[in-house]
């Protein structure tokens, strides 16, 4: 049977040079492309190959999420996850309209897979694993900068099972403010290396460069009433949470884009990042105390108690816990559940 992937991004720009790319490749290779627009969109957006879905159309859609959803904001991105899923998707690429993808973007991705694997890590640098130089991803702790993680070659090989995949982006890689505003770019990361973190092995990912396979498709979800530098970053936290349950890693691997990052105001990215500098750590030692259960039926029961947690905690306000139940319903309408349970055997 052919995998069918979509690619998804949200954005407000005109048709660019990312957008361009991704568009391209997407016909050469079959994949669907969806861009969700918000208020800020042009009136009028065309590519060849790119599924354009404006505020109407998103409103038009059917989707209890899109009718809730604030409006300009990232998360209206989950539209976007909601749209390829109920279209059939079985892979789901994410990505932003600030990444130009390389040849290998594109390329077929495996899911189950044998690299080098951590377990039991505590927080892990992965950036370290492609970089010999100081550097971090965002959402790191800043008290884990400079821990060093176990080296490669020293790591067992394993045959797992990897439905989550984060690729890096070269360039202007996705780091804090911090870095930004006192340490050098660009940065190049090490082709050819992969890292699959497993139970207990924490380290933050993004949504910049992003794949995801069917029955990870719940965890896809950004929530909204958050800091918006921290939207994709507690969702990695929710998604290896849930994953251990299920036997699953997070594969990290080299970058397959260069980022062109879209102009920021450093100082405002830094206020928005501090939530995640003082909770984060905070935040994945409550997660790891929750009974959650392992199966795919137990997957949307376990983002309502990973959440709920969050608005316990005080990071996330208890509006979140409305979107969250339209984000679920919509799955299972859409029928998601069916799918994953047939897709995987059960």
């Amino acid at each position: 049977m052919q995998t069918k992937v979509a690619i998804v991004v949200t954005s407000i720009s005109n048709p660019n040079k990312g957008l361009n790319s991704i568009a391209s490749g997407a016909v050469e290779h079959g994949y669907e492309f969806i861009v969700v627009g918000d208020t800020k969109s042009p009136p009028v957006f065309y590519i060849e190959g790119c599924n354009f879905v404006s505020l109407e159309d998103q409103l038009k859609s059917g989707l209890e999420f899109a009718a809730i959803c604030p409006m300009q904001h990232y998360a209206r991105k989950n539209i976007g996850y909601l749209l390829a899923i109920r279209n059939g998707a079985d892979v789901i690429i994410e990505t932003d309209d600030d990444n130009i993808p390389r040849s290998s973007f594109f390329s077929k991705r495996q899911r189950c897979r044998t690299v080098h694997t951590l377990t039991n890590g505590n927080w892990v640098n992965v950036y370290r694993y492609f970089s010999d130089k100081l550097i971090w991803p965002r959402g790191l702790p800043l008290d884990n900068v400079y821990r060093l993680p176990p080296a490669l070659d020293l790591l067992p090989l394993n045959t797992i099972e990897c439905p989550i995949q984060q690729g890096l982006a070269d360039e202007n890689p996705d780091v804090d403010a911090i870095y930004r505003l006192i340490l050098p770019l660009p940065q190049v990361f090490k082709p050819g290396r992969e890292i699959a973190l497993g139970i207990n092995s924490w380290c933050p990912f993004n949504s910049q460069n992003t794949t995801w396979w069917l029955e990870a498709f719940p965890l896809l979800y950004l929530p909204a009433y958050c800091s918006f530098r921290m939207t994709d970053i507690w969702r990695s936290f929710v998604a290896q949470r849930i994953s251990w349950e299920n036997g699953w890693h997070v594969l990290f691997h080299e970058a397959t884009v260069l980022q062109e990052r879209n102009e920021h105001d450093l100082m405002k990215d830094f206020v928005d990042e501090i939530p995640g500098y003082i909770h984060n750590d905070r935040i994945v030692r409550a997660l790891n105390s929750l009974l959650l259960k392992g199966g795919i039926i137990h997957i949307l029961n376990n983002m309502r108690k990973c959440y709920e947690t969050l608005v316990d905690l005080g990071v996330v306000d208890y509006k979140e816990l409305r979107l969250l139940a339209a984000w679920l319903s919509d799955l299972v309408k859409i029928g998601w559940l069916e799918k994953a349970e047939q897709h995987s055997g059960v």
